[in-house]
C-alpha cells in the first residue's frame, strides 16, 4: 500500500527525522486543515487518508545521540499504529509529526528544547495530544505547560514514579497547575521496574553489589529503588554514588569498585551519559563483574560490544511473547523495519493507540480528551489488555530482563515484583 506525506523542509536533525518517514514516500500532499508544527523542530506531517488532517498529533523523543536508532525505530512505530487506524481517531483525521528534544551538543534530550517544544505544542490548536517523552526529565519540563494548555500527554517511556505518584517533595502536584491530570503512560514504573532488577540480582546468588547513578531523574530514581529492594532482599549495597556524564576515564570508580567486593555493578541511568565508556572502563578493571541496567540501556546499537553479557531490564512482556494485536504488530512492524522491533517500539504503537482512543471520544477538544483517557480501558492492545487509572499509570507491570547478545536483546526472565518491594 503506497503512503502519502507532506514534504517539508528539515532543519537541525533532518536526517535522522528523515529516517523517521522513510517507507512513507509517495506522492506530496500540500494541503491541510491542520497548522503544521515548524520544522525547527518537527519532521514534515506524514499522512495518508482523504483530504486533509483535522487534528496533529506529535511524538517528543530525542533523536539525536546514542540511542537515535532506538527512538527512530519508536516513532516509526507510532506511524505504523496511525496507519493501521486507517489515520483516523474516530471521526477526525489524524496527522503525525515527529519532534526532536534533543540537540547535537547534549547528544541527548535538552531542557531548553523541551521547554521550546512544549510551548509550541501548547500554542498551536491543531495539536490534539502529545506522544513523549522518552526521558522523565524531559517530561518534568513538559508536563506543567501542557497542563496549562489543557493537552494531553502520553508517554511510552517515562517511568519516574513521581510524574504521576507521590515521590520526591511536592511530586506529583506540581507538574500540574490546574489541579487537572493531563498526563499518562503506557510503562511500568522505576518503583517496580528496580525491585525487578533486585530480584534478578538474588537469583544470581549476588551478596556484594555496587549501585551508581547518572545524577539524572530517571536514572538516580531508578537506582535508588534498586537500592531499597536489594537491602530488603539481603544483597549488601556496598557503594551508592552517581558518575559523571562528561568524564574522560572511570577508572578510579572502577578501581573503588572492584575494591568493594562487589560481584554486580547496576547502572542507574541511560546509556547517553558516557555510558558506554563508563561499562568500558568498569570491566577493564574487573573483567568478571556483572554489569546490570535498567531500560536505559535498552540499545544495544549505543550499548556497544562492552555490555555483551550484560542483563538489562525493560517494562512489559518481550516481544516475541505478545499475542493478539501484540503479535501482529510484531510480525508487521518487524517485516517494515526488517528485524525484530526493540520492546520499546511496542510501547510506542500503544501510546498512539491510547491517544487516538482518547481522541475518538474526546470530541475534538483538548480538555475532553485529556479527561477520556483516565480510565480507559485497553482490550486486545498490542500490550495486552490493561488500564489506564485516575493517575495516569498503567496496570501492566511485568519487567522482562533481557541479556545483551551481539547487537540482540535475548529475554531471559519477565518477573513481577512484590507489593512489599514496592515503593
Amino acid at each position: 500500500m503506497s503512503r502519502k506525506v507532506v514534504v517539508g523542509a528539515l532543519l537541525g536533525s533532518a536526517a535522522v527525522l528523515a529516517a523517521v518517514v522513510a517507507g512513507y514516500a509517495g506522492s506530496a500532499r500540500s494541503a491541510t486543515k491542520a497548522t503544521p508544527l515548524p520544522s525547527s523542530s518537527c519532521g514534515p506531517v506524514v499522512y495518508k487518508g482523504s483530504g486533509s488532517p483535522d487534528f496533529i498529533i506529535p511524538s517528543d523523543l530525542p533523536l539525536q545521540g546514542a540511542i537515535r536508532h532506538q527512538t527512530v525505530q519508536i516513532s516509526r512505530a507510532m506511524i505504523w499504529a496511525l496507519a493501521e487506524a486507517g489515520w483516523k481517531a474516530g471521526p477526525y483525521k489524524i496527522g503525525y509529526q515527529s519532534c526532536d528534544d534533543s540537540t547535537a551538543q547534549t547528544g541527548g534530550w535538552d531542557t531548553a528544547k523541551c521547554a521550546t517544544n512544549a510551548h509550541l505544542y501548547a500554542n498551536n490548536r491543531s495539536v490534539i495530544a502529545v506522544l513523549g517523552t522518552f526521558n522523565s526529565g524531559c517530561a518534568k519540563i513538559e508536563v506543567p505547560v501542557l497542563n496549562r494548555a489543557g493537552l494531553l500527554e502520553v508517554s511510552p517511556a517515562n517511568t519516574n514514579p513521581g510524574l504521576t505518584k507521590k515521590w520526591d517533595v511536592g511530586e506529583p502536584q506540581k507538574y500540574y497547575p490546574t489541579g487537572v491530570r493531563n498526563y499518562a503512560r503506557v510503562v511500568a514504573t522505576d518503583d517496580i521496574q528496580g525491585p525487578a532488577d533486585a530480584m534478578w540480582s538474588q537469583s544470581l546468588g549476588f551478596k556484594k553489589v555496587y549501585v551508581l547513578n547518572d545524577k539524572q531523574t530517571y536514572g538516580f530514581g531508578v537506582a535508588t529503588t534498586y537500592r531499597n529492594a536489594a537491602k530488603k532482599l539481603g544483597i549488601t549495597v556496598v557503594g551508592f554514588e552517581g558518575w559523571d556524564a562528561k568524564a574522560s576515564s572511570y577508572e578510579a570508580l572502577a578501581t573503588r569498585i572492584k575494591a568493594s567486593g562487589a560481584q554486580a555493578v547496576f547502572l542507574g541511568g541511560i546509556v547517553c551519559n558516557n555510558g558506554a565508556k563508563l561499562m568500558q572502563d568498569i570491566k577493564s578493571v574487573d573483567p568478571k563483574i556483572q554489569i546490570q541496567t535498567p531500560d536505559g540501556f535498552s540499545d544495544p546499537n549505543a550499548n556497544g560490544s562492552v555490555a555483551n553479557g550484560a542483563y538489562i531490564s525493560v517494562a512489559g512482556e518481550p516481544p516475541k511473547a505478545l499475542t493478539g494485536a501484540g503479535a501482529t504488530f510484531v510480525s508487521s512492524f518487524g517485516k517494515q523495519i526488517g528485524t525484530t522491533p526493540n520492546p520499546y517500539a511496542a510501547y510506542g504503537a500503544q501510546a498512539m493507540d491510547v491517544a487516538l482512543l482518547a481522541v475518538a471520544k474526546g470530541g475534538g477538544q483538548r480538555a475532553a480528551t485529556t479527561k477520556s483517557v483516565f480510565g480507559l480501558t485497553v482490550s486486545n492492545g498490542i500490550l495486552g489488555n490493561f488500564t489506564i487509572n485516575a493517575s495516569g499509570d498503567t496496570n501492566l507491570t511485568p519487567i522482562t530482563i533481557y541479556k545483551q547478545v551481539g547487537k540482540n536483546l535475548v529475554p531471559v526472565k519477565t518477573l513481577v515484583p512484590s507489593a512489599s518491594l514496592i515503593g
